[in-house]
Order: structure tokens, then sequence, then C-alpha cells
């Protein structure tokens, strides 16, 4: 009977067999029937009506086991696609009470592992939950339980720090996925999204390289709506993490925000993983408005709580970053690979209070957590960290030393930024002791810098200019290193080498001067139309124009994130307790919440306007952009395209050359 209900969808032939079967009387098929066929379009109120009936039909037969079936998908329904984690908890609960007392049944199992193995905070409980699931798999020779509670099973051994042996059942979780054991295609999705996760948390991302181009000839991931579509951004999101991780920040870029875009069109509304990576990227990039945005209304999640966390402490907010590093920690309780990462947040918090005693008893948790894991990701942050609060002991030479130590695990690890960013800690630590040492290191960070495409912060560009090492390491020789716009009476004459093209004066090539006479600065695009027009920046500010307000201003945004931070820890206690009474009421005054912060941003982070005279400027400013960059690009293709990569438009337009840029562009008089 377990086949009925284990399913989150029918293929249309399935539901026409299925209806088949229903016989007249039988309330409880006719119930989960009309579930599937209200799935099948997506009204998924009609799918919670219509499970609650199924519920009641099987608890009114008395057949728990069914009953508990029906639960654990109608939790599943409100906890994966309703984003309602407080409703689906008591559902959870009813169908795991259910089949508690029964003998040891196939039940048990789908019910222990009802959600994406990602879902579950506290690895522990996940190892339990598996193996109970394994059990009762290979007991009445379930193939598609089996596959899931290995993934599961993997997942949770990966982090509670047991790596190998994790990826051991992962590997073997996966050939089952791809040799076609099993059919039950929700769980082969959930189980490929496991196995993901535990490749994203251990930086393993050869071993997902491997197995992916497998799903690919399977067709179990790809561009199809549904499993497929989710999986494909689930991969992409881990490639772009990779790309963070080597310091190839413009690719992750691209890889990102191609896959939020990609899973968006396929399935509206149902993007996870790309917003969270690219909320992370967008963090390193300093670009935090757009990173909020990306997270509002995620931040409940497991996945998302570091992310958030570390936009908190990116903005000071050192209140609420602590506030969402100890929520995480508390949710994962023993796990190895995320706590270190959160508890690396607390370590600066305390810092940047001044505590270092709470920095230094957050650090040696987290020492005890990383020690003998061997993930060289993990022990380079904890070396740094490690090295930040010995130095706030005045403790530098144990400091330096710890350094010394981070860099040697380093060694033969293909983590690019991060022996970076050690490299300058060592630099800035030895700046005044010993500066001769700090020059070496300073030049072996530049180094490395001239090979990575990243966003250096102002004040490591600062070390290194105080110490007399160059940020910009000299470029090979190049056919062509220098185009130049020059306004010409009317014209503007484009040049590159010994080419010269004149193109027709355009509001597009006044808008890109604008730009390339200011590289790497954000240029809104008010002031850009003002400067094109030759209006004075004097006088009434023409971006307020034709707006009905801001939906939240910034400090209103504030008094809303403390409020969201406090009421995800209210419902946690209210769940704890078992009063899903106070927890409904809480989690309704969250989603209001929550959708106000949502409201309250627009493209790229920035405050949304009601009709605004800024956002009719954003629309016809890059149009004439994009006609401009086409023009210079049919004429000098090298150069135009380069220039093209490097505009990048929106409410805030910038030039943003990089090093290894063959061409750089500038404006002449």
């Amino acid at each position: 009977m377990h086949a009925n209900y284990q399913k989150s969808a029918r293929t249309p032939q399935e539901l026409e067999a299925y209806a088949g079967q229903v016989t007249d009387g039988d309330e409880a098929a006719a119930a989960l029937l009309r579930a599937d066929e209200a799935w099948a379009v997506g009204e998924l109120d009609g799918v919670v009506v219509h499970l609650s009936a199924a519920v009641r039909a099987h608890t009114a037969d008395g057949d728990n086991r069914a009953a508990a079936m029906a639960c654990a998908r109608l939790g599943d329904v409100f906890h994966s696609y309703m984003a309602n984690r407080t409703a689906a908890r008591p559902w959870f609960t009813r169908a795991e009470r259910l089949v508690v007392d029964e003998e040891p049944c196939i039940e048990q199992g789908w019910v222990a592992l009802v959600l994406i193995g990602c879902d579950f905070d506290d690895p522990t409980d996940l190892k339990a939950r598996a193996e109970l699931a394994l059990d009762r798999a290979r007991r009445f020779g379930d193939t598609g339980l089996e596959l899931k509670a290995l993934a599961d099973g993997g997942l949770a051994r990966v982090q509670a720090g047991d790596v190998d042996e994790g990826m051991a059942m992962l590997d073997e979780a996966m050939a089952l996925a791809s040799g076609g054991a099993t059919e039950n295609a929700d769980a082969v999705g959930k189980s490929v999204c496991s196995f993901y996760t535990a490749c994203w948390h251990a930086v393993d991302f050869e071993r997902a390289a491997s197995w992916t181009d497998v799903f690919h000839r399977r067709g179990i991931v790809g561009p199809s709506p549904g499993v497929p579509a989710f999986l494909l951004s689930h991969c992409d999101s881990v490639k772009g993490v990779l790309l963070c991780h080597v310091g190839r920040w413009t690719e992750a870029e691209e890889v990102l925000v191609g896959a939020y875009s990609a899973v968006e069109e396929a399935m509206p509304g149902m993007a996870w993983h790309p917003p969270i990576a690219l909320a992370e990227l967008r963090i390193l990039q300093g670009r935090l408005d757009e990173a909020e945005a990306l997270l509002v209304g995620k931040d409940d999640h497991i996945q998302a709580l570091l992310p958030t966390a570390r936009l908190y402490l990116a903005r000071g907010q050192l209140d609420l970053a602590r506030a969402a590093a100890q929520r995480g920690l508390r949710l994962m309780a023993s796990d190895r690979v995320r706590g270190p990462m959160l508890l690396g947040v607390l370590v600066e918090v305390e810092l940047g209070r001044g505590d270092v005693q709470r920095a230094a008893e957050a650090m040696a948790d987290l020492d005890a957590r990383v020690e003998g894991l061997g993930l060289p990701v993990l022990t380079g942050q904890a070396a740094r960290l490690r090295a930040r609060v010995l130095a706030a002991r005045g403790d530098d030479e144990p400091a330096a030393e710890c350094l010394r130590e981070g860099l040697a695990e380093l060694a033969g690890a293909n983590l690019p930024l991060l022996t970076m960013n050690l490299h300058l800690e060592l630099a800035r630590l030895l700046e005044k002791a010993d500066p001769a040492s700090a020059l070496l290191d300073a030049r072996a960070a530049a180094a490395l810098l001239s090979r990575l495409d990243v966003v250096l912060a102002p004040a490591d560009r600062d070390l290194l200019d105080r110490v007399g090492v160059a940020t910009d390491q000299p470029r090979q020789e190049a056919e062509c290193r220098v185009a130049v716009l020059t306004p010409d009476d009317g014209w503007w004459t484009a040049a590159c080498g010994d080419t010269k093209v004149r193109l027709r004066d355009t509001k597009g090539l006044r808008y890109l001067a604008g730009l390339v006479a200011r590289p790497g600065t954000e240029r809104h695009v008010i002031d850009l139309v003002d400067e094109a027009e030759g209006l004075s920046p004097g006088g009434l500010d023409r971006r307020q124009l034709g707006h009905a307000g801001p939906h939240a201003d910034a400090q209103t945004r504030n008094v809303y994130r403390r409020r969201v931070v406090a009421l995800r820890d209210e419902i946690e206690d209210a769940l704890a307790v078992q009063d899903d009474e106070r927890a409904a009421a809480l989690q309704t005054e969250l989603d209001t919440l929550v959708a106000e912060l949502a409201r309250s941003f627009g493209l790229g982070g920035r405050d949304r306007w009601a009709s605004s005279a800024a956002e009719k400027a954003r629309l016809n400013v890059t149009r004439a952009l994009r006609s401009a960059l086409g023009k210079l690009t049919e004429a000098l293709p090298d150069a135009g395209s380069i220039l093209d990569r490097r505009v990048r438009t929106g409410a805030f337009c910038a030039y943003q050359p990089h090093p290894d840029d063959e061409v750089t562009w500038s404006v002449q008089s």
C-alpha cells in the first residue's frame, strides 16, 4: 500500500491507471486520487484539503500505516512546497505517532525520511532515521527507500565528520540512482539532492562533477520541469560555490545567475539553491542589499542561516549576526561541517564587540569540531580565526605561527583565495614587528591576486599599498592594451591600436563615456542622464521624482529584521513544547513581516519605488547602453566585446575592468 503514498506526483498515465483501481465507497483512495489530480495542476490548497480527507478516512478505517503515510505527505507539502514549517511539524509528529507502536513495516522507514536530507537540522537525528529506514528497506525489499536511506545516511555522516564513510555511502546510493534500480523519481530526486549537499559542504567538487555526467545521460539532471530542473539548479549551485572558492567570481556569477533564471523559468517560485549560493557571492562582493533580497523569506531554512549570519556580520549588525549563528548551532547540534562555519561568525562577532574571552570560547568549540576532519577549507579558516584571537590577546608570535601552519595545511589544496587571505593576515600581523617578512607575505598575496578574479576588500588593498606592493600585476603584452573614446563635434572617435572609427553621437555613447571615465564606480541612471544632458547636479534630486515612497525605509527594515529573528526563536520554542496554536499565530506574524521585507526590495536589492522616474530611466539607459555597446562591438570586435562584458546595467551602472583584460578603456576630452 505504501507505493500509493510515497510519491509526490503522478504522470497522467499513472493517474489514469490509479483511477481505475479506485472502487466505489473507498473514500481514502478517492481522496488520494483527488489530491494527485490537484497536484498535477499545481493547486496546493486542493492537495491539502484532499490529503486531510485521506487522513480522516484511513483513521476511521483503523489503518494507521496508511494514515501515517498521508500525514507524512501532507507535512511534506506544507514544508517543502508551501514553506510553512510550523504547519508541517504537527503532521510529521502525527505520522510518527501512528506507526511507532506498529510491528516493523515499510511505512516506518518512509515516515522517518519523508523530507529531503538537507532539510534535517541535526545530523545525529538524520543518521538514526536513515539507519531505521535502511533496515526497513532491506527487510521489505524497497529499493526506492534503500536509495534514500543510503543517501541521507551518507549526508548525515559527512555532516557529523565521518566524511570518507559518508561519501562511500553516497557513491553506493548514486550507483543505485543512475543504474535504474528504482522507478521512484521522487526518491531519486531527493537522494541526488542529498548527494549534492554533501559535496557542497565537503568541497568535494570532483565527485560532484563525475556523477553529474552520469545523471545527465540518465535524464536525472536536465532542463525538464520538475525534478531534473531542480537538480540541475542544485548541480550548478555546487559548481558556482567551487568557482567562488578558487577565486573565479565573474564565472561564478554567470553560472549562478544562469541557474537561478533557468529554474525560475522551468519552475516559477521553486528556485532554492541558486539564490542562496548567489547571496554568498554577493556578500563577498560587498553587494549586501542584493544579498538580502536573495535571502528574504529563506532565512528560516538551515542552509540559508550561514549566509544570513555573514550578511549581518558584514553590515556590522553584530547582535543579529550572533542570533542567526546561535540559532543555527542550536538546530545543527553535533554538525562538524556547517557548525564550524557558524562558530567562525561567532568568533568574529565577539572580536568585533571586544570580548576576547567569548571569542576564545567559540574558537575552542570550532577547533574541537574541525580536528581530524581533513577538510582544508575548514582547517584554513580555523587557522585564520585562531590567529585573530591570539593577536587580540597580544600573542602576535603564536598568531603568526598559527597562520604559517594554516598555509602549510593548504599546500596542495586548490584554494587560492583562502591561501591569499592567510598571506594577507600574516602580512598585517607582521607589518610593524617584522616589515621584511610582511613584505614577503604581501608579495605572495599579490601574486595570487593577479591570477584571481575577485574584489579585494579596501582594507586589504590599503595593506598592500602600505607595505609597497602593487596590486595590479603586469600583464602579458597584447596587440592592443588601451582603447579610447573621444568626443568629436557631434561624433565619437573610438580607437584601439591602429584602428579608428567614427560613430555618430548618441545618448548611449554619452552614458557609456560617463561610466568609462570613472571605472569601478557605481553611477545611478538619473546621474548618467543628467550628465549626458548637461544638467546641473545641484537643486532638486530627480531620483525622487514620481515615486510613491519606499515600501520600507532602512530604519523600518532594521526593525523588521530584528523582529523576524526573534519570531524564529519564539516559533521554535513553541514547537518544542507542542504549542501548535501559538506557533501558528507567530508564523502568521512572521509571514507578514517577511512579505513586507520582500516588497521593500526591488531589482538588485535596491529600494523598490512605485511608478518612479528612476525606473523609467533605468529602462531607457539600459536600452541605450546596449545599443551603443553593440555598435562599438561591430566596429572594434575584440575591444568592444571586452567592454560589453565589463559594463553592468541596472538602477546603478558601472564599468568594472579586470586586470586580466587584454584591453582597457578610457575617455579623452
